[in-house]
């Protein structure tokens, strides 16, 4: 195989804006930290962004608004998928999702890992067969996006609501090597992590949140205050996957 030129494509995760943009979360402005997120992400010169679901907080078609028209000021194309917190049809009717985007000699696959009302995720039977085929049908080196995280963060209170059937997840990836990284969100941090897989090392990777950073390794539900809101690049070439992630400092004023 001639392999092509490196594809950057950053990882944008868990704005939870409202339909107010001067509306606070616990640690700050939702609207003004996603703006300084995607002002650095303009700077890196991506080749692709993708963010990882939980885009609005109230669920309103206001905030599905005012996210898009940000992406929108990115130089490249991007592409979101659903949180827990995301009202599907909303989202949609502002931007269609999509399940597969081409990233040159790579393919990157996004997860539908969201059950409507409740915080944990579940692929389910259905999209499980549809990743399965998705996967049979290419063996290029493929990057899958989802919400849930597939395995234990550490946090208890968030393994509790990360990715229900992780373990089928896993053993449906066991047929298809071509699957070297796995990028989610939900879980408001840097994380980094592998499982053996296929007979080979699957990259598995957290990112901070544009809004709220969670404590790691907390026991209960714990907001990290003093954590800044980022994102994750990652270089995709024939050698892999490497990635780095990003922090994003804040002007006091603007949270």
């Amino acid at each position: 195989m001639i392999w092509g030129l490196p594809m950057k494509l950053i990882q944008i995760t868990d704005p939870h804006l409202h339909a107010d943009p001067a509306a606070r979360s616990r640690t700050g402005v939702p609207f003004a930290r996603l703006e300084a997120v995607v002002a650095a992400v303009i700077a890196e010169c991506p080749d692709v962004v993708v963010v990882t679901g939980d885009i609005s907080q109230d669920e309103s078609a206001a905030s599905y608004a005012a996210a898009a028209r940000l992406f929108d000021t990115l130089p490249c194309p991007w592409y979101w998928l659903p949180g827990n917190h995301d009202q599907l049809d909303i989202m949609a009717a502002e931007r269609p999702l999509v399940d597969a985007v081409e990233l040159g000699d790579w393919r990157m696959l996004l997860l539908n890992t969201q059950v409507p009302g409740k915080p944990h995720g579940r692929l389910g039977a259905e999209r499980l067969s549809a990743l399965e085929r998705q996967l049979e049908d290419n063996d290029r080196p493929t990057l899958i996006a989802m919400h849930h995280p597939p395995v234990a963060v550490g946090a208890d209170w968030m393994d509790a609501i990360g990715l229900e059937d992780d373990d089928v997840f896993w053993q449906a990836l066991a047929l298809y090597p071509q699957v070297q990284t796995v990028v989610f969100g939900h879980a408001h941090q840097a994380f980094a992590s592998a499982v053996t897989c296929a007979g080979q090392t699957v990259g598995v990777y957290g990112c901070p949140a544009a809004a709220d950073q969670f404590l790691p390794d907390a026991g209960s539900f714990a907001v990290d205050a003093d954590a800044s809101p980022g994102y994750r690049v990652l270089t995709l070439d024939a050698r892999g996957a490497s990635t780095r992630v990003e922090r994003v400092r804040m002007a006091q004023h603007s949270g």
